[in-house]
């Protein structure tokens, strides 16, 4: 686990760094840094946007009595997505992107709902039910 956080916060900033070095020295600085803005507001727009049609999904089914759990791990998919897409760079924007992506989500939802599943099934995680 240290080593993946290690990963995470050395490697891709490297990486992010590396992919902005070489586009800005094709395309100029100031392209690079407008680029890098405007995929950040595409993305926290689409976020804001799904987010909040997700969030009437899990609420209408709240009312009908119906427990929204596709929805939710819509609505934590997209929220990972918020978080990535706020971290300058090109790579994460585009790794955010593809979770706001509804093929791409839908994959990636089907991944942790499998996950969750399994580790319920195996034990690994406890849910309990109160009264």
């Amino acid at each position: 686990m240290l080593f993946r956080l290690f990963l995470a916060f050395t490697l891709i900033p490297v990486i992010e760094l590396y992919i902005l070095i070489q586009i800005g020295t094709v395309i100029g600085s100031f392209s690079t840094i407008v680029l890098i803005i405007s995929t950040g507001i595409a993305g926290a727009y689409l976020a804001k946007a799904q987010g909040m049609q997700t969030m009437i999904k899990v609420r209408a089914s709240m009312q009908q009595g119906i427990m929204p759990t596709d929805d939710l791990v819509d609505a934590a998919i997209i929220l990972a997505a918020g978080i990535v897409l706020l971290t300058p760079g090109l790579l994460t924007d585009l790794a955010g992107l593809l979770l706001l992506f509804p093929p791409s989500r839908n994959m990636i939802k089907k991944r942790v709902s499998d996950y969750f599943r399994r580790s319920v099934q195996s034990g690994v995680i406890n849910v309990r039910r109160y009264p």
